[in-house]
C-alpha cells in the first residue's frame, strides 16, 4: 500500500512557497505521527486479521490464497495457500520512510500478491517489517533496505508482479481513508513513460517509488471485491 498522490504531493509545495505561513501547519503535519505507537495498537486479532486479509481480492482469488498475519514477532503464515497468491495486511510503514503517516497506527492496507509478486516485492515489506520490530529508526530502514537492494540480498522483481486492493474496508491512512478499489503492478525502474501512465484519458495511473526502486502503476475497479459498486471517481 504505496499509492502516492504526485499532484498533490506537487501542489503542497507550491502552496508552501507561495504562502511560507502554512509551512508551519506543514510541519505539525509531519509530527502528527513522530515515533511509533505501542506494538499492540498494530496488532488485531488473528481471525479478524485472516478475514481482512482475503478481502483484499475477489473469492474465486483470496479463497485459495495463502494469508499472513501480523504478530509481535513479525508476519506467520495463518493460512497455507493453493494458487500462490498470498493476502496480507499492510501497517504503514509499508509507506515511505519520509512518508508523515509512516507510524499511524490506524492504517490497515489488504493486499493479494500474485506469486510473482509474493516471491519477489513483498520480500521488501517483510523485512522492513523485522526492521521496525527490532526497534530500528526511520532512516536505520531506509539505510538497511538500500544496502539489501545495492547487495542484492532481496530478490529481483519478478516480471508480471501485481496486486490486489479491492477491500471496502481497507484504511490507507488519514488523508486517503478507503480510496478506491484498485490493482497494482510493478515495474522495476521508472516505467511512467513506457506504461502511458498520467496521460490525459489513460486509465493508468504511476507512482515512483524510488526508495523501493519500483513504478507502480495503479488501475482503478469499479467494484469492490465483494461486488459491490465503488464510487465513481473524477480525475
Amino acid at each position: 500500500m504505496r499509492k502516492t498522490h504526485v499532484r498533490l504531493i506537487a501542489s503542497a509545495f507550491l502552496l508552501q512557497a507561495a504562502f511560507p505561513c502554512l509551512n508551519g501547519y506543514a510541519q505539525a503535519m509531519k509530527a502528527h505521527y513522530p515515533a511509533m505507537a505501542p506494538l499492540g495498537q498494530y496488532l488485531m486479532p488473528e481471525s479478524a486479521e485472516i478475514a481482512l486479509a482475503q478481502s483484499a481480492a475477489p473469492a474465486s482469488i483470496s479463497g485459495d490464497a495463502g494469508v499472513m498475519v501480523l504478530r509481535r514477532d513479525g508476519y506467520a503464515t495463518a493460512v497455507k495457500g493453493k494458487n500462490g497468491f498470498v493476502c496480507i495486511v499492510e501497517r504503514a510503514w509499508g509507506k515511505a520512510t519520509d512518508d508523515s503517516e509512516f507510524w499511524n497506527q490506524k492504517m490497515r492496507a489488504p493486499h493479494c500478491f500474485n506469486p510473482p509478486a509474493a516471491r519477489t516485492f513483498l520480500q521488501i515489506y517483510l523485512m522492513k517489517t523485522k526492521l521496525v520490530l527490532a526497534g530500528k529508526s526511520k532512516t536505520e530502514i531506509f539505510k538497511t533496505t538500500k544496502s539489501a537492494l545495492d547487495r542484492k540480498e532481496l530478490p529481483p522483481l519478478e516480471p508480471g508482479a501485481m496486486a490486489y486492493m479491492m477491500s471496502k474496508q481497507q484504511y490507507l491512512g488519514d488523508k486517503d481513508v478507503s480510496w478506491r478499489p484498485h490493482v497494482m503492478f510493478f515495474a522495476a525502474g521508472d516505467a511512467t513513460r513506457s506504461w502511458g501512465a498520467d496521460l490525459p484519458d489513460s486509465p493508468v495511473m504511476a507512482a515512483n517509488d524510488p526508495e523501493e526502486r519500483v513504478t507502480i502503476l495503479f488501475v482503478l475497479a469499479d467494484k469492490w471485491s465483494d461486488g459491490t459498486l465503488a464510487p465513481k471517481m473524477t480525475r
